[in-house]
């Protein structure tokens, strides 16, 4: 299992979420980076998810 980062933030660039969660690879990490974003109701802010390589997985600004 890899830890992967998930952010989001406002408009102003105030951070709203700063997330670590594990998965068993990037394809994954991308499902459950979604999947939180969407629970959250932020697949619209400003948001992204990188991998503990530094890759980054999505991306929305």
């Amino acid at each position: 299992m890899n830890t992967y980062k998930l952010t989001a933030f406002m408009p102003n660039g105030e951070k709203i979420l700063d997330e670590a969660f594990q998965a068993t690879n990037d394809e994954a990490a991308k499902e459950i980076g979604l999947k939180l974003l969407s629970e959250k109701s932020l697949t619209e802010q400003t948001h992204r998810c990188t991998s503990p390589k530094g890759k980054l997985l999505l991306f929305h600004s």
